[in-house]
């Protein structure tokens, strides 16, 4: 009787040894957060002989809850002035929703704002949709075209609203260089279906690096060009040079 329950408690333990020497269950991870972006502000005093400010601000944000569709939007704030006087006023807003209907490929609708006094644009106004392709889509590299139709509303300074369809295309690429730093480059071009000629380009190209996990320094170019401006006055192409501080979240 004993040896059958000696027997018997072996097998118990035998049993049970492995069971209690398990790791436990690690806790369900947390989904990813949808929401992503960043803020960025640069600022540049000088006074004296010739007193001059430089301000530039923006931000981009991003939701993407991996069901296919993604929400984008960014915006630029450009200021100068010397001497008193202004020697840039631009501001620019983009809103955007994707839908992939392909694992690279996707449809969008956008609609876009901008405010250029040095261009004579007291308001610009453009809601486009379109398709687009993501040439490259990998951890490192992003490249991503689309186009699109819509139309486009322009009011400026000294003149009648001017509005018209419109033809759309972009670009953006994006790549990281190190764990530790990025480039970007995109192409805009808007064309105005009364009149192929009248249309407004832009180009970028970026270059950040990061200081710490969210915080970036960061430098853009900026090339805005605008082939018939109503006023004749004013020259077609403005170039900037951005420098400023990245916050990211």
């Amino acid at each position: 009787m004993r040896m059958r329950l000696s027997a018997a408690v072996i097998v118990l333990l035998a049993i049970a040894l492995p069971l209690m020497a398990q790791t436990p269950a690690a806790p369900p991870s947390e989904p990813p957060n949808p929401t992503s972006g960043n803020v960025n502000f640069g600022l540049a005093l000088a006074s004296g002989n010739n007193d001059t400010l430089t301000l530039n601000a923006g931000y981009e944000f991003k939701y993407d809850p991996k069901t296919k569709n993604v929400f984008k939007s960014n915006g630029l704030l450009l200021y100068g002035q010397a001497a008193g006087d202004k020697t840039a006023e631009q501001f620019g807003l983009t809103f955007r929703d994707e839908y992939a209907f392909r694992p690279r490929a996707f449809v969008y609708g956008d609609f876009r704002y901008l405010h250029d006094r040095f261009k004579g644009i007291s308001y610009l106004l453009s809601p486009t949709g379109g398709v687009g392709y993501k040439v490259v889509d990998v951890p490192a590299t992003s490249l991503a075209l689309s186009a699109g139709l819509g139309f486009v509303s322009e009011k400026d300074y000294g003149f009648d609203l001017n509005t018209s369809g419109a033809v759309t295309f972009d670009e953006k690429l994006t790549h990281k260089l190190t764990a530790t730093t990025t480039i970007g480059q995109t192409i805009s071009a808007l064309w105005k279906t009364s009149d192929f000629s009248d249309a407004l380009y832009g180009f970028g190209a970026s270059l950040a690096a990061s200081m710490t996990n969210q915080l970036q320094l960061k430098i853009e170019v900026l090339d805005t060009y605008k082939n018939k401006p109503q006023d004749s006055t004013l020259k077609k192409n403005d170039v900037v040079l951005i420098m400023g501080v990245v916050y990211k979240f």
